[in-house]
């Protein structure tokens, strides 16, 4: 990316006149994508690197509303995300004219929000297909996905002890898609935190709570499920009237 001479008065032509409606940016969106265009393209700069806390002080809003409109802005393609951690962020800032022409061509998708999302910009792993948290039934087909045991430890499980945990964490923008999500035991999800998958399952190893070839079979299987290739099964929902049957809950 070429730091070129940038129009100010261009720039936000082309962001308010096409960009805030075709992409359907709320107001917060517009606050913290003009304030991070201030702090990095205006300047000759075309990668920034910030915390929410120094953002959120910067444009007058609470931390959780900034946050989440850096996820909205990164899945619509107006950040690349370089870098996150507990340092902070590292973004390049994508200019209208270079979003509009990245886009060219290209058949719109839609995320959970209703705007238009450039493939070239969001990682399926964070948030690609159905929001498995929605619904009890989603739930439990991640569950039985693992066969009943953790994940991570491979520690059998019950139904009192187990819980759902983000590959990759929310505050590393991932999603509630079946490839980020694992069912695991209590423990195993509170020790792993903000860690990467891959780092818990080495710290694992580290501490002898896995084998050589039990760690092997992690990766393996971290490997399929970035992949999409460790799909849950769904049970279809079938009309008990279809198949001559009564309902099993008859209406009154």
């Amino acid at each position: 990316m070429k730091n070129k001479k940038t129009n100010a008065e261009q720039i936000w032509k082309q962001f308010e006149d096409l960009l805030v409606p075709r992409l359907r940016l709320s107001i917060t969106d517009r606050v913290v994508y003009s304030n991070l265009v201030r702090h990095s393209r205006l300047e000759g700069k075309p990668r920034l690197r910030f915390s929410i806390p120094w953002l959120s002080r910067g444009i007058r809003l609470c931390g959780n509303s900034t946050r989440w409109a850096v996820r909205r802005l990164i899945s619509r393609g107006l950040l690349r995300l370089v870098q996150c951690s507990k340092a902070g962020h590292v973004v390049e800032v994508l200019l209208p004219e270079e979003i509009l022409a990245a886009d060219t061509g290209r058949p719109d998708r839609s995320d959970r929000t209703g705007g238009p999302v450039s493939p070239t910009f969001l990682p399926a792993i964070y948030s690609e297909g159905e929001d498995f948290l929605k619904t009890a039934a989603l739930r439990r087909s991640i569950h039985a996905r693992e066969h009943g045991r953790c994940f991570y430890c491979l520690r059998q499980l019950t139904p009192q002890a187990r819980c759902l945990d983000h590959v990759v964490p929310l505050s590393q923008f991932g999603g509630n898609s079946s490839r980020n999500l694992v069912s695991c035991c209590l423990k195993c999800n509170s020790q792993k935190g903000e860690r990467s998958a891959l780092d818990f399952l080495r710290r694992l190893y580290r501490e002898r709570r896995l084998s050589d070839s039990e760690l092997a079979d992690r990766l393996r299987a971290l490997d399929a499920l970035a992949s999409g290739k460790l799909r849950p099964a769904i049970a279809p929902i079938v009309n008990p009237r279809r198949m001559g049957r009564p309902p099993l809950h008859p209406e009154n």
